[in-house]
């Protein structure tokens, strides 16, 4: 196998193929590795931990077809390190060599064989906007839990709602909820659980194409955008009963500016530095008091103007999770919709309906 490429683009397919690779180590070596095959003047850049492949394409300039596996990290690594221009790659029985200007590396590679055979992707497939896909996705899985005992909460939800799609998440401390209405994917009644992984990398790859191309099977989910192919197995079992967690009335609401309230939270989070280190709002008539308090570190306190209808309280909240449920909110303003400051809060943008995050407050003394 020989080529040349351009080096930004051969450090892109590297690193976005490797977003896949296996981080587990010694139990099956070669899935640190990726697999290159050259077909012409078409590179495809494959990865995989066996639960997740991601197949990035790039066009290049052909001279020996093949196919080789090299490793990953190494490869990204040496021509990430390399000045600007065209970078020649040349395969021989065991080993690549990687040649820009007078700098020279020579890598030992492992052949096709060893690597696994991958599941073909399911066959038929729904075209989606792109753009909308990614900014659900934002929105959405970053709620979604990163412990692995709990595998059911590592998942996102994607279900039919009304005429489009839903997309929830949730690690047990909040909640998010995003709708796509006009969206056709899934057949009445179906739902499928994606891993948080699998659409964390489909989100950060969207902007390739304006476009993006879902294919559902029993056990597999597959996404096609631009030159980028990303296949992951769904996760079985239950989602929770989400819609019995949101409350059906709140009484109490504030309204305010959205990025007014993330730039307070920022600055008395400064104070907050321990994950169990709540943030507090005191929520009054004509606005909103934020404050932390940190033993041994010192306090912070800060106003702000808002409209708040209901009774006067304070409700404290996990400063990382308030702040990512404002940031995934959209528009100029967002309302806090509380029942009281033991109960979860609702948290959506006041021009937006389709999202809604719901965040467990923190019991404070």
């Amino acid at each position: 196998m020989k080529f040349r490429c351009e080096r930004d683009v051969l450090a892109d397919v590297l690193g976005t193929a490797g977003k896949a690779v296996s981080a587990r180590g010694g139990a099956l070596p070669v899935l640190s590795c990726l697999r290159l095959a050259l077909v012409g003047d078409t590179l495809r850049v494959t990865g995989s931990d066996l639960d997740l492949t991601i197949t990035a394409t790039a066009e290049v300039d052909g001279t020996a077809d093949g196919e080789a596996v090299i490793p990953s990290k190494l490869a990204a690594d040496i021509v990430r390190v390399l000045e600007p221009g065209a970078v020649e790659l040349e395969v021989g029985d065991d080993e690549a060599t990687i040649t820009l200007g007078r700098a020279q590396f020579n890598v030992r590679t492992i052949p096709g064989t060893e690597y696994p055979r991958l599941q073909e992707p399911p066959q038929h497939g729904v075209t989606l906007p792109s753009h909308s896909l990614a900014e659900a996705l934002r929105q959405v899985v970053a709620a979604a839990s990163t412990d692995d005992s709990r595998p059911i909460l590592t998942g996102v939800l994607i279900t039919t709602e009304g005429d489009g799609l839903r997309l929830v998440a949730t690690d047990s401390y909040r909640l998010a909820i995003r709708d796509l209405p006009g969206t056709s994917l899934l057949a009445e009644g179906q739902s499928v659980l994606v891993p948080r992984t699998a659409l964390q990398e489909l989100a950060r790859v969207a902007d390739k194409s304006a476009e993006v191309t879902v294919r559902l099977g029993d056990r597999d989910a597959a996404f096609d955008v631009g030159g980028v192919s990303l296949m992951t197995r769904l996760i079985e079992g239950e989602f929770p009963p989400y819609r019995s967690l949101i409350p059906a009335a709140q009484p109490n609401r504030l309204t305010i500016g959205r990025e007014a309230l993330l730039d307070a939270v920022r600055r008395v989070k400064v104070v907050a530095r321990e994950p169990s280190t709540p943030v507090r709002l005191a929520l009054r008539a004509d606005g909103v008091d934020l404050s932390a308090t940190a033993q041994d570190v010192g306090t912070a306190f800060e106003q702000l103007d808002a409209k708040y209808e209901g009774t006067e309280m304070s409700v404290a909240f996990n400063p990382d999770y308030l702040m990512a449920g404002i940031e995934a909110a959209t528009g100029d303003e967002i309302t806090l919709e509380t029942v009281d400051a033991l109960k979860p809060a609702l948290l959506r943008s006041v021009d937006v309906a389709e999202f809604l995050y719901l965040l467990m407050p923190v019991r404070v003394a």
